[in-house]
């Protein structure tokens, strides 16, 4: 058994589609914590979307963006946090959250996902000429680091108030646990 963690924020990690704002969102709600969404606060300080710094300055720019928020988030407290699809694969990225927050991955199938987020254009990997091949190979790349969350929710066959009192579920538990 592990040390026991205290967890003074929510991390939501996961691929595109899953849910991850539209849950953190409504979970913050509840919990009375703020809602930070590491890919808007990126956007806002970059003044540019994601798509654009990625087809401006490359990935490797927005990663280390995306780094320093990472950082950034172990002085916050009471927030939930939803991640970027990529942020956890990055060194130490997910090690980070890891030391102040509960580390929670949404997950659904490659068609699901492609089903949610198929009127979406601002995300470039639509763009690609076989979306749900690019999906599912993401999802095997980053499927690893993902399994390394504290807990998994299946969301495919769920309202996203079903995962929501899920995500609630597990984070009071966990709170309780670490007393």
């Amino acid at each position: 058994m592990t040390t026991a963690r205290q967890f003074q924020n929510l991390a939501l990690i996961g691929f595109m589609g899953t849910g991850k704002s539209s849950v953190g969102q409504l979970v913050a709600a509840q919990l009375r914590f703020t809602f930070l969404d590491t890919d808007q606060v990126i956007e806002a300080r970059a003044g540019k979307s994601i798509s654009d710094i990625f087809a401006q300055e490359g990935e490797p720019v927005f990663r280390e963006l995306e780094r320093r928020v990472v950082n950034e988030l172990t002085l916050r407290k009471k927030t939930v946090i939803a991640t970027g699809g990529g942020l956890p694969v990055s060194e130490g990225n997910l090690a980070s959250l890891k030391t102040h927050a509960l580390v929670v991955c949404l997950w659904a199938s490659p068609e699901k996902i492609l089903e949610r987020v198929r009127g979406q254009m601002h995300r470039p990997l639509l763009r690609d000429p076989d979306p749900i091949g690019k999906i599912r190979g993401l999802l095997a790349e980053r499927e690893p680091w993902y399994r390394q969350a504290d807990v998994l929710v299946n969301t495919e066959m769920r309202s996203v108030r079903e995962v929501t009192v899920q995500v609630m579920h597990q984070f009071q538990s966990a709170q309780g646990g670490s007393r």
